[in-house]
């Protein structure tokens, strides 16, 4: 497609759709021509300095306003769940218009991989039969997520031509699924001070926090305090979580200051630097490092859990699902045929049910991914992993969730903090052509031996349950919650 069809009328009607479609109180249309890629733009207008808000009304500008929703305005679980019982309203009456928009729709996510992870969530509640693929944008610091699908690092133009260079790709793009993660973390109760163990402005926006478990809920144990959510792409521990913590602490402080993408990687580089990253053998105790903290198990087959050895030299562990960290790495690599064979390693799949452990000595060793074969410290592939923290010489460590950071206490006496997560679900996300992630379900693609995680229930369904009382923050999609039924005695 040429720049002259991009610039004409019936380019834009690709994606245009009418107000009945979102208005119950519309007129509805009659003999309109379906379009051929009808969309829903999602724009965090507080993503990317002031290129957030200068692509909204870009957006606002080529298509229906109906079309483009601004995040900082308006959830879009609301959006979503209003437009689809409209559209089910439209069916019910006969419109062969609403049931093809239904069928073809795909939605668009323009901001930070937190952004990007909350779009998702909300779609995986939707549950619906056939759920509409996303495309996400990069419109942040990191972009991993972006970046795994081909959408790239560097935050897009503003103008209308790169905006409709971005509708373009969308009606090119073709489907993938991708894993969702489920996290669980439990810890004792504070006998004094706050009801929360972390401050609430410091947890992740994509983790639940309960104050208060019911008796009745099966999560529940006297006199702790249960925290659940997920992720999509990694959970990390250790020094590039604190250095993460640094850095949007410092831009907590002073926003102003990071409305640059490039500005805002080299604070993150300085910070590396004078947190001691680089020097973490000097700088950084060996009581913090990932051995002396933590007790790991892995499950690499339903209902076999084994002890995983963490070399005690290591500073960092990640925990991935995608082949994109810190800002577009792949830490895990392709294992060669020696590897694989002897143990059990793969090329990473985003849709194979296993997560890739991945450990790190210090930021020296992280560059190491800068060769053209380079990796970090292949630890394991598996459907679970638990962490088990004990009292030690740390009274804390630092943890992050989708490029989300938080201090997180660790036990003062005989208490264990523990952490497990283990596979959720999928939905569907749109890809480029080429992108560097992988399909389980490519036939070019090497099958992996552990593909076949549907043999396991997922508990992914919602509950209604009027006791469920907890604090939400932007972008905590109400995926990552579990249903009465679900079986948690692998949590115990």
């Amino acid at each position: 497609m040429d720049n002259g069809d991009l610039n004409s009328d019936d380019f834009l009607k690709n994606f245009y759709m009418p107000d009945f479609v979102f208005d119950p109180e519309a007129a509805e249309e009659a003999n309109l021509e379906v379009p051929k890629c009808p969309v829903i733009v999602f724009v965090n207008s507080k993503s990317g300095g002031q290129l957030g808000g200068d692509l909204l009304n870009t957006y606002r500008g080529l298509l229906n306003k109906l079309q483009v929703f601004d995040l900082g305005e308006e959830a879009p679980d609301k959006v979503l769940h209003r437009l689809y019982r409209n559209l089910e309203r439209l069916k019910s009456n006969g419109s062969e218009f609403a049931a093809e928009i239904q069928k073809r729709l795909r939605i668009i996510v323009a901001g930070g991989d937190g952004t990007a992870g909350w779009l998702l969530g909300v779609v995986c509640d939707l549950k619906l039969a056939q759920s509409p693929p996303v495309a996400t944008v990069p419109l942040g610091t990191g972009n991993n997520l972006p970046f795994s699908f081909g959408w790239g690092k560097k935050n897009p133009g503003t103008d209308l031509k790169s905006a409709k260079s971005i509708l373009e790709q969308v009606m090119k793009a073709k489907e993938m699924k991708i894993d969702s993660w489920h996290i669980i973390m439990r810890m004792k109760a504070l006998k004094e001070g706050s009801c929360d163990p972390i401050a609430p402005l410091e947890l992740p926006h994509s983790l639940h926090a309960f104050q208060r478990v019911s008796d009745s809920d099966l999560l529940n144990k006297e006199g702790s305090h249960t925290f659940r959510g997920g992720f999509w792409n990694y959970f990390s521990m250790g020094m590039d979580a604190q250095v993460s913590y640094a850095f949007h602490s410092e831009r907590k402080l002073h926003p102003e200051k990071f409305k640059n993408q490039l500005v805002n990687q080299s604070t993150y580089a300085k910070l590396g630097c004078t947190q001691g990253w680089f020097c973490a053998s000097l700088v950084h105790p060996s009581s913090r490092n990932i051995a002396q903290l933590t007790e790991v198990e892995i499950m690499k087959r339903p209902g076999e859990w084994e002890h995983l050895d963490i070399p005690r030299s290591i500073r960092s562990i990640v925990c991935l699902n995608l082949p994109s960290f810190s800002g577009g790495f792949n830490p895990w690599g392709t294992p060669s045929g020696r590897k694989k064979a002897e143990r059990d390693l793969t090329a990473p799949f985003v849709d194979d049910g296993l997560i890739e452990v991945v450990g790190f000595r210090d930021a020296w060793h992280g560059l190491v991914l800068l060769a053209p074969k380079g990796h970090g410290t292949r630890l394991a592939q598996a459907r679970r992993i638990r962490f088990r923290f004990k009292k030690g010489a740390a009274d804390h460590t630092y943890m992050r969730l989708d490029g989300e950071p938080w201090k997180q206490p660790l036990p003062v006496d005989d208490d264990t903090v523990e952490v497990e997560i283990s596979h959720h679900a999928q939905v569907n996300i749109l890809a480029i052509e080429g992108c560097r992630s992988k399909s389980i379900q490519d036939p070019t693609s090497p099958v992996s031996p552990y593909s076949h995680h549907h043999d396991e229930e997922d508990s992914n369904e919602d509950t209604d349950d009027d006791s469920y009382e907890e604090r939400r923050k932007f972008g905590a999609a109400d995926t990552f919650r579990f249903t009465e039924e679900a079986d948690f005695t692998h949590f115990s």
